[in-house]
């Protein structure tokens, strides 16, 4: 009987290492801070509807600096060898000047216009990260010693909300080498950093990934969120909020503000996948905003409406028309 014992609770621990080595992990991509790319000169300037943004220049920066080649090599090795799935974002930027050249040749009938996209959205729209990696970096010379002070930030791609932090400086070190001392720093943080970043994607498979959607009408339809709506004559507002309630995981959503013009929701909990043709896909804000715009397209609604999205994490769907 005691050997019998042993065996099951051998089988059982098996099995749970086995559960523990199957479990779905964030897809993650490190990039280099706002912080360090201004600091470095690594910025370019783009017109956002008439408002001058300046912004990374992540392309250049990695034509121009090797060491942020290596110090991203060296954090992917490390995310790598915990099990994350990663995206290398340097050949996310190649793939999207791309994609940006085709754009280029494409123009708008009417005003010959190119159509305009902030390059960061492009980069995450594209990617698909679950998980931001924001590193920072500075390295440190007192004699003969060199050392590396760090800051890691995890971001949640779609939401922005910072999930995870790790900072610190090494040790003083005869090593010049920007990866050598870069680890011996890092080390030491990593595996807390790396379970904080497993645990914020446990908590997004279980009860849904957070994003905003807004609703909001054209001047000129001939009605508003107040209007009546349905064989039960019910605010559209109000529908709308018992649509979200019913196709949110577990009813989990904000109504931030709501007028007859607009409503906005956020901490909007949506699956991470959804049934496509018998197999999993990754939803995403536009897909399940695109969810609720065929809703108020059909029958007894019939209301026309359009969708643009922002980044990953916000939708807005307008009323009235497309």
């Amino acid at each position: 009987m005691k050997l019998k014992h042993i065996l099951i609770f051998g089988v059982i621990l098996m099995m749970i290492q086995w559960s523990h080595a199957q479990a779905k992990k964030p897809t993650i991509m490190v990039v280099p801070s706002d912080n360090w790319c201004i600091t470095n000169g690594f910025v370019l300037e783009f017109d956002n509807q008439g408002t001058t943004e300046t912004i990374p220049d992540y392309k250049r920066a990695f034509q121009e600096n090797s060491d942020l080649l290596l110090v991203v090599s060296k954090i992917n090795g490390l995310m790598a060898d915990r099990g994350f799935p990663l995206k290398n974002m340097e050949s996310e930027i190649k793939s999207i000047a791309q994609v940006t050249a085709l754009d280029a040749m494409r123009s708008s009938k009417s005003s010959g216009d190119t159509a305009a996209n902030s390059p960061v959205d492009q980069l995450l729209n594209q990617s698909k990260a679950d998980i931001i990696i924001q590193m920072t970096w500075s390295v440190n010379k007192v004699g003969p010693d060199s050392s590396i002070t760090f800051n890691l930030q995890g971001l949640d791609a779609y939401s922005n909300k910072q999930i995870a932090t790790a900072a610190g400086t090494g040790a003083p070190s005869f090593s010049v080498e920007l990866p050598v001392l870069l680890e011996e720093a890092v080390l030491s943080y990593i595996a807390p950093f790396a379970d904080r970043l497993q645990s914020h994607f446990d908590d997004l498979f279980e009860n849904g990934r957070e994003v905003s959607i807004t609703i909001k009408r054209w001047g000129d339809w001939d009605h508003d969120l107040e209007s009546y709506f349905g064989s039960n004559d019910e605010e559209l507002g109000l529908l709308i909020e018992d649509w979200m309630a019913e196709h949110t995981v577990n009813g989990r959503f904000n109504t931030k503000d709501a007028t007859e013009n607009m409503m906005i929701f956020d901490q909007v909990r949506i699956p991470l996948y959804y049934d496509r043709n018998g197999r999993q896909s990754a939803m995403d804000t536009r897909r399940f905003a695109s969810l609720l715009s065929k809703y108020l397209k059909s029958a007894p609604y019939n209301i026309e409406n359009k969708i643009t999205t922002r980044g990953l994490g916000e939708a807005t769907i307008y009323l009235g028309s497309k």
